[in-house]
Protein backbone atom coordinates (compact mmCIF):
# COMPACT_ATOMS: atom_id res chain seq x y z
CA UNK A 1 0.00 0.00 0.00
CA UNK A 2 1.38 3.37 -1.03
CA UNK A 3 1.59 5.95 1.75
CA UNK A 4 -0.35 9.06 0.70
CA UNK A 5 0.66 12.30 2.48
CA UNK A 6 -1.99 14.26 4.33
CA UNK A 7 -2.94 17.34 2.30
CA UNK A 8 -1.46 20.59 3.54
CA UNK A 9 -4.21 22.73 5.04
CA UNK A 10 -2.04 25.31 6.81
CA UNK A 11 -3.04 27.91 4.22
CA UNK A 12 -6.68 27.88 5.35
CA UNK A 13 -7.75 30.70 7.68
CA UNK A 14 -11.43 29.88 8.01
CA UNK A 15 -11.82 27.85 11.20
CA UNK A 16 -14.01 30.41 12.90
CA UNK A 17 -16.77 29.30 10.52
CA UNK A 18 -15.54 26.00 8.97
CA UNK A 19 -14.85 22.69 10.68
CA UNK A 20 -11.14 22.21 11.32
CA UNK A 21 -9.82 18.74 10.38
CA UNK A 22 -9.89 16.45 13.41
CA UNK A 23 -9.81 12.75 14.35
CA UNK A 24 -12.82 11.92 12.20
CA UNK A 25 -11.27 13.64 9.16
CA UNK A 26 -8.00 11.75 9.58
CA UNK A 27 -9.79 8.42 10.04
CA UNK A 28 -11.54 9.08 6.74
CA UNK A 29 -8.19 9.76 5.09
CA UNK A 30 -6.78 6.52 6.52
CA UNK A 31 -9.80 4.61 5.22
CA UNK A 32 -9.36 6.02 1.72
CA UNK A 33 -5.65 5.22 1.83
CA UNK A 34 -6.54 1.64 2.78
CA UNK A 35 -9.02 1.55 -0.12
CA UNK A 36 -6.67 3.03 -2.72
CA UNK A 37 -6.23 -0.16 -4.77
CA UNK A 38 -9.99 -0.68 -4.94
CA UNK A 39 -10.58 2.97 -5.84
CA UNK A 40 -8.06 2.82 -8.68
CA UNK A 41 -9.53 -0.46 -9.89
CA UNK A 42 -13.03 0.97 -10.35
CA UNK A 43 -11.49 3.81 -12.38
CA UNK A 44 -13.95 6.52 -11.26
CA UNK A 45 -14.81 9.42 -13.54
CA UNK A 46 -17.06 11.40 -11.17
CA UNK A 47 -16.30 11.77 -7.44
CA UNK A 48 -18.54 13.77 -5.12
CA UNK A 49 -18.10 14.79 -1.49
CA UNK A 50 -21.12 16.04 0.46
CA UNK A 51 -20.14 18.32 3.33
CA UNK A 52 -16.68 18.97 1.93
CA UNK A 53 -15.68 21.47 4.66
CA UNK A 54 -11.96 22.25 4.54
CA UNK A 55 -11.59 20.14 1.40
CA UNK A 56 -8.85 17.87 2.71
CA UNK A 57 -10.81 14.64 2.17
CA UNK A 58 -11.71 15.41 -1.45
CA UNK A 59 -8.15 16.64 -2.05
CA UNK A 60 -6.78 13.41 -0.57
CA UNK A 61 -9.02 11.36 -2.86
CA UNK A 62 -7.75 13.39 -5.82
CA UNK A 63 -4.16 12.68 -4.79
CA UNK A 64 -4.98 8.96 -4.98
CA UNK A 65 -6.85 9.01 -8.29
CA UNK A 66 -5.20 11.81 -10.23
CA UNK A 67 -6.49 14.05 -12.98
CA UNK A 68 -8.69 11.67 -14.95
CA UNK A 69 -11.53 11.99 -12.44
CA UNK A 70 -13.76 15.02 -11.96
CA UNK A 71 -14.25 16.14 -8.36
CA UNK A 72 -17.34 17.87 -6.98
CA UNK A 73 -17.40 19.32 -3.46
CA UNK A 74 -20.76 20.29 -1.98
CA UNK A 75 -21.30 22.14 1.29
CA UNK A 76 -24.23 24.10 2.70
CA UNK A 77 -21.74 26.52 4.29
CA UNK A 78 -20.58 29.06 1.69
CA UNK A 79 -17.24 29.61 3.43
CA UNK A 80 -16.65 25.85 3.55
CA UNK A 81 -17.29 25.66 -0.17
CA UNK A 82 -14.69 28.39 -0.65
CA UNK A 83 -12.22 26.50 1.57
CA UNK A 84 -12.71 23.33 -0.48
CA UNK A 85 -11.90 25.29 -3.62
CA UNK A 86 -8.79 26.76 -2.00
CA UNK A 87 -7.57 23.32 -0.92
CA UNK A 88 -8.05 21.77 -4.37
CA UNK A 89 -6.38 24.75 -6.04
CA UNK A 90 -3.52 24.75 -3.50
CA UNK A 91 -2.77 21.13 -4.47
CA UNK A 92 -3.01 21.83 -8.22
CA UNK A 93 -6.21 19.83 -8.72
CA UNK A 94 -7.80 21.14 -11.91
CA UNK A 95 -10.90 19.08 -12.64
CA UNK A 96 -13.33 20.22 -9.96
CA UNK A 97 -16.48 22.11 -9.10
CA UNK A 98 -17.34 23.51 -5.66
CA UNK A 99 -21.02 24.04 -4.96
CA UNK A 100 -22.77 25.72 -2.03
CA UNK A 101 -25.96 23.73 -1.59
CA UNK A 102 -27.68 21.05 0.47
CA UNK A 103 -26.93 17.35 -0.08
CA UNK A 104 -27.19 16.33 -3.75
CA UNK A 105 -30.03 18.75 -4.49
CA UNK A 106 -27.98 20.84 -6.91
CA UNK A 107 -26.87 17.94 -9.09
CA UNK A 108 -28.73 17.66 -12.35
CA UNK A 109 -31.09 14.74 -12.87
CA UNK A 110 -28.77 13.84 -15.75
CA UNK A 111 -26.15 12.93 -13.14
CA UNK A 112 -28.30 10.20 -11.65
CA UNK A 113 -26.49 6.90 -12.01
CA UNK A 114 -23.15 8.57 -12.80
CA UNK A 115 -21.41 9.16 -9.44
CA UNK A 116 -18.65 6.59 -9.07
CA UNK A 117 -17.38 7.66 -5.63
CA UNK A 118 -19.51 9.43 -3.03
CA UNK A 119 -18.04 10.64 0.29
CA UNK A 120 -19.82 11.92 3.39
CA UNK A 121 -18.25 12.84 6.71
CA UNK A 122 -21.54 14.08 8.16
CA UNK A 123 -22.65 16.10 11.15
CA UNK A 124 -22.98 13.04 13.38
CA UNK A 125 -23.12 14.44 16.93
CA UNK A 126 -26.45 13.75 18.70
CA UNK A 127 -28.09 17.13 19.43
CA UNK A 128 -31.57 18.57 19.90
CA UNK A 129 -33.38 18.63 16.56
CA UNK A 130 -33.66 22.42 16.62
CA UNK A 131 -29.87 22.69 16.29
CA UNK A 132 -29.99 21.00 12.87
CA UNK A 133 -30.33 22.99 9.68
CA UNK A 134 -27.84 25.82 10.11
CA UNK A 135 -25.50 27.01 7.38
CA UNK A 136 -22.53 27.97 9.56
CA UNK A 137 -20.10 26.04 11.74
CA UNK A 138 -22.86 24.12 13.54
CA UNK A 139 -23.83 22.51 10.22
CA UNK A 140 -20.61 20.49 10.42
CA UNK A 141 -21.45 18.72 13.68
CA UNK A 142 -25.13 19.06 14.75
CA UNK A 143 -26.77 15.78 13.79
CA UNK A 144 -30.07 15.85 15.67
CA UNK A 145 -31.63 12.76 17.25
CA UNK A 146 -29.09 9.91 17.39
CA UNK A 147 -26.91 12.15 15.20
CA UNK A 148 -28.89 10.74 12.28
CA UNK A 149 -31.16 13.50 11.05
CA UNK A 150 -28.77 14.84 8.42
CA UNK A 151 -27.44 11.39 7.50
CA UNK A 152 -31.01 10.22 6.92
CA UNK A 153 -31.58 13.04 4.44
CA UNK A 154 -28.77 11.76 2.20
CA UNK A 155 -29.32 8.01 2.43
CA UNK A 156 -32.42 7.94 0.17
CA UNK A 157 -30.49 9.79 -2.56
CA UNK A 158 -27.45 7.51 -2.64
CA UNK A 159 -28.77 4.64 -4.72
CA UNK A 160 -30.17 6.84 -7.48
CA UNK A 161 -26.98 8.87 -7.93
CA UNK A 162 -24.41 6.04 -7.69
CA UNK A 163 -23.28 4.40 -10.89
CA UNK A 164 -23.42 0.63 -11.21
CA UNK A 165 -20.42 -0.55 -9.23
CA UNK A 166 -20.12 2.87 -7.60
CA UNK A 167 -19.15 3.23 -3.94
CA UNK A 168 -20.36 5.36 -1.04
CA UNK A 169 -18.17 5.98 2.01
CA UNK A 170 -19.86 7.23 5.19
CA UNK A 171 -18.34 8.07 8.57
CA UNK A 172 -20.46 7.25 11.63
CA UNK A 173 -20.26 7.10 15.39
CA UNK A 174 -21.78 4.38 17.55
CA UNK A 175 -24.75 6.59 18.46
CA UNK A 176 -25.72 6.78 14.77
CA UNK A 177 -26.61 3.06 14.84
CA UNK A 178 -24.33 2.06 11.97
CA UNK A 179 -25.72 -1.48 11.93
CA UNK A 180 -29.17 -0.09 11.21
CA UNK A 181 -27.74 2.10 8.45
CA UNK A 182 -26.16 -0.98 6.86
CA UNK A 183 -29.50 -2.77 6.95
CA UNK A 184 -31.28 0.19 5.34
CA UNK A 185 -28.75 0.38 2.53
CA UNK A 186 -28.68 -3.40 2.03
CA UNK A 187 -32.45 -3.25 1.54
CA UNK A 188 -31.75 -0.95 -1.42
CA UNK A 189 -29.38 -3.52 -2.90
CA UNK A 190 -26.11 -1.94 -1.76
CA UNK A 191 -23.39 -4.19 -0.39
CA UNK A 192 -22.36 -2.92 3.04
CA UNK A 193 -19.08 -3.38 4.90
CA UNK A 194 -16.84 -1.70 7.47
CA UNK A 195 -13.57 -0.21 6.26
CA UNK A 196 -12.00 1.10 9.46
CA UNK A 197 -12.97 1.64 13.11
CA UNK A 198 -11.13 3.72 15.70
CA UNK A 199 -11.86 5.13 19.12
CA UNK A 200 -11.11 8.84 19.40
CA UNK A 201 -11.58 10.20 22.91
CA UNK A 202 -15.20 9.30 23.78
CA UNK A 203 -16.27 8.49 20.20
CA UNK A 204 -16.19 5.13 18.41
CA UNK A 205 -15.76 6.16 14.78
CA UNK A 206 -16.38 3.84 11.82
CA UNK A 207 -16.08 4.39 8.08
CA UNK A 208 -18.72 2.36 6.27
CA UNK A 209 -18.56 1.33 2.62
CA UNK A 210 -21.53 0.67 0.35
CA UNK A 211 -21.14 -0.69 -3.18
CA UNK A 212 -23.95 -0.50 -5.72
CA UNK A 213 -24.13 -3.90 -7.29
CA UNK A 214 -23.65 -4.10 -11.04
CA UNK A 215 -26.73 -5.62 -12.61
CA UNK A 216 -26.22 -8.82 -14.59
CA UNK A 217 -28.37 -10.01 -17.46
CA UNK A 218 -30.16 -12.32 -15.02
CA UNK A 219 -30.98 -9.37 -12.77
CA UNK A 220 -32.59 -7.57 -15.69
CA UNK A 221 -34.92 -10.45 -16.60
Amino acid sequence: MTCIPTPDYSHLKCYDSVYEPSEDSFLFLDALEQEQDFLKQINPLICVEVGSGSGIILTFLASILGGKSHYIGIDINEKASQCTQQSLCHHSIQNYDCICDNMLDSLSSRMRGTVDVLLFNPPYVPTPSDEVGGTGLSASWAGGMHGREVIDLLLPQVDSFLSDGGVFYLLTVEENRPGEICQLMAAKGLIASKVLTRRARNELLTVLKFIKKKLSKDDLK
